[in-house]
C-alpha cells in the first residue's frame, strides 16, 4: 500500500469514526434575549442536538430562508432537548438571524466539532473567554457543576463592549485581587463558579486590562502543588488565544483553545477553515470545523 492509499484509509476512518455524531434537525426558536452591542442569546429546541452536544462544539444554523450559507455558532448551553447559543451582528446573516422571534424554526445542523477534554487530575480549571467565545467557558462550568469529580473552575470573562449580561456583584472571595474588582456573570455565580471580568471599557467592578493580565494575577500566587493541577481552557478573538498560549507556556500549563475561523460547510468538505498544526509528522493543515476547533494550543502554529 503506498503512502496515498494509506491517506485515505486514514481519511475514511475518520469519516466512521463521525457517522451518527452531526445532526440536521428543524429547530424551533424558544426563548430570544437582546443585550446592548448588539447582541443576544437565543434557546433553540433542538433535541437531538442537545444530546450528543458537548463542551466545545458548536452548531451551523441557517439564518434565514432567503441565505442558503449557514452560521457557525458555539453552543453555550444545553438542556434536555434545548441549546442556546450567543452571537453579536458582524454581517448580514447574523442580523437575520437576529430578527427571528418565538416560534419561528431555523435549521440546525450539530452538535460539530472535536470538544474540550477535562482531565480530573488538573481541577483547578481555569476558563478564559473572550467576547463571543465566551460560550464555550460557560458550557464547560455548566458541564464541570454536574460532575461528581472536585472541580474549581475559575472563569475569567473579557469584552470591549458590554457583557451578554447583567454584571452582579459577588460575593464569592478573591483574595488575590482587590475588593473593587467583584462584577461576575449571574449565571456563574448561581452555580458557584468564580467569575471575574476583565476590560479596557472601563465598566464598572471589572479589571483594567486584558484576560491573561488577569490571569497572570491568579496564577502568580500559586504555589508550585496548585500549579500542577491548573489547565488551562480558552475561546476568543486569534490575538488573545495566542496571548493565552504564551502565558501556558511561560507557566508551563496545559492549554486547550478553540479557534474562531471562517466557514463555509463546516462539516470538512471545504477546507477553507483549514489551519497549520504541528504534529508528530510535521506542520499539517488541519480544519477547525472537524479537526477542531479544540486544538492544544502549543501545537497550533500562530
Amino acid at each position: 500500500m503506498n503512502s496515498a492509499d494509506m491517506t485515505l484509509t486514514a481519511a475514511q476512518q475518520k469519516a466512521q469514526e463521525n457517522r451518527n455524531t452531526i445532526f440536521v434537525e428543524d429547530g424551533a426558536v424558544i426563548g430570544v434575549e437582546t443585550f446592548p452591542g448588539d447582541q443576544f442569546v437565543m434557546r433553540l429546541r433542538a433535541p437531538k442536538c442537545a444530546a450528543a452536544a458537548k463542551p466545545g462544539t458548536f452548531v451551523h444554523l441557517t439564518c434565514d430562508e432567503s441565505l442558503p450559507m449557514r452560521r457557525p455558532l458555539s453552543i453555550m448551553r444545553v438542556g434536555e432537548d434545548w441549546v442556546d447559543v450567543l452571537y453579536k451582528i458582524v454581517g448580514p446573516g447574523l442580523r437575520l438571524l437576529s430578527q427571528k422571534k418565538e416560534g419561528d424554526t431555523l435549521s440546525v445542523l450539530g452538535p460539530i466539532g472535536q470538544p474540550f477534554h477535562m482531565s480530573a487530575d488538573k481541577p483547578q480549571t481555569l476558563l478564559i473567554g473572550g467576547g463571543v467565545g465566551i460560550p464555550p467557558m460557560v458550557y464547560i462550568a455548566d458541564w464541570l457543576r454536574q460532575d461528581d469529580a472536585d472541580w474549581k473552575p475559575l472563569a475569567i470573562l473579557g469584552s470591549e463592549i458590554p457583557f451578554p449580561f447583567p454584571l452582579l456583584a459577588s460575593k464569592l472571595e478573591t483574595p488575590w485581587l482587590d475588593d473593587d474588582i467583584s462584577s461576575t456573570m449571574p449565571l456563574l455565580e448561581s452555580w458557584g463558579v468564580t467569575c471575574r471580568l476583565a476590560t479596557l471599557a472601563g465598566f464598572d467592578g471589572c479589571f483594567d486590562g486584558y484576560v491573561t493580565d488577569l490571569a497572570e494575577r491568579w496564577l502568580s500566587g500559586l504555589d508550585e502543588a496548585a500549579l500542577a493541577e491548573v489547565e488551562i481552557f480558552a475561546c476568543g478573538p486569534t490575538p488573545m488565544l495566542k496571548a493565552v498560549a504564551d502565558l501556558a507556556a511561560r507557566y508551563d500549563l496545559p492549554c486547550q483553545v478553540s479557534l474562531e475561523e471562517y466557514m463555509a460547510c463546516a462539516v470538512g468538505g471545504c477546507a477553507g477553515c483549514a489551519v497549520r498544526i504541528r504534529t508528530p509528522d510535521g506542520d499539517a493543515m488541519k480544519r477547525v470545523c472537524v479537526d477542531g476547533p479544540v486544538f492544544e494550543a502549543s501545537t497550533v502554529v500562530w
